[in-house]
């Protein structure tokens, strides 16, 4: 009789640990998820800012035509991009766009000193910020859950529950890992 209760003891902390295993899992998957939904907050932020910001240096710079449609063709990619690596592709092209067009400002002084864009600007700059952020928080979460996942004895739990991998939100295009340069000698 002994034996049976050892037994049952067994199984009932074997079932304990895997239900314990299993929501640690859930727990961290959910917090992978709502750290991309804060990234899509702040991206729709983004893309809201931007025909604003298009219409504002239209104004200034009508015959800058391209440039103004690839920002526009960007933010449009970027809203229709699917998963995490076609996002971050869509993403670092934007961010390039973007680049160009405040390039372009410092060709006209009338817009570089118009409040109006002055004020998107440094809204673009805030809303950068915490993207920024929000993404470094994606990373952490999906560090956090990868690790769970592949540790003894978690990884035999998430194989059975089948969780699936989650992607870094990574930097793909070199030029966006390169650091500004600074430099105080010359104009």
């Amino acid at each position: 009789m002994v034996i049976v209760y050892v037994l049952i003891a067994v199984v009932v902390v074997i079932l304990i640990a895997m239900a314990s295993m299993y929501n640690g899992l859930k727990i961290l998957r959910n917090r992978v998820e709502n750290a991309w939904s804060q990234i899509d907050v702040q991206l729709k932020r983004r893309y809201d800012l931007i025909p604003n910001l298009v219409e504002t240096v239209k104004g200034y710079a009508a015959h800058e035509k391209d440039t103004l449609e690839r920002v526009i063709q960007a933010r449009n990619m970027a809203i229709s991009a699917k998963g995490v690596k076609e996002q971050g592709e869509a993403e670092n092209m934007l961010t390039g766009a973007l680049k160009s067009i405040f390039a372009l400002a410092e060709s006209y002084p009338n817009l570089k000193a118009n409040e109006n864009f002055m004020m998107l600007q440094e809204e673009l700059a805030g809303t950068e910020g915490k993207i920024a952020f929000a993404r470094q928080f994606h990373n952490d979460c999906v560090m956090k859950y990868q690790t769970k996942k592949e540790l003894f004895p978690t990884n035999i739990v998430a194989g059975m529950f089948s969780f699936p991998n989650k992607e870094y939100f990574e930097i793909e295009a070199p030029a966006e890992r390169q650091a500004p340069k600074v430099s105080f000698t010359g104009a």
